[in-house]
């Protein structure tokens, strides 16, 4: 944990919130379910096909296992 008011330790989870908010379909879902279905396929949307820009245009599988290949 940082000090109070460090605006730099939830950056992260917004960016990603954020991107979520403007790309998943949740406001068709009518059940809890079909929620629960979109946030999976985000999920594995978001890490395994989504292109980052901060990940030297990588998918978040694929720096991954690019870092862990350099070892």
């Amino acid at each position: 944990m940082s000090r109070r008011g460090n605006c730099w330790d939830n950056a992260p989870q917004e960016s990603f919130f954020e991107h979520f908010k403007d790309e998943a379909n949740i406001k068709t879902c009518e059940t809890l379910d079909d929620l629960k279905k979109e946030i999976k396929d985000y999920m594995s949307y978001y890490n395994n096909y989504r292109y980052q820009w901060a990940l030297e245009r990588m998918t978040p599988v694929q720096y991954i296992n690019h870092l862990l290949s350099s070892l």
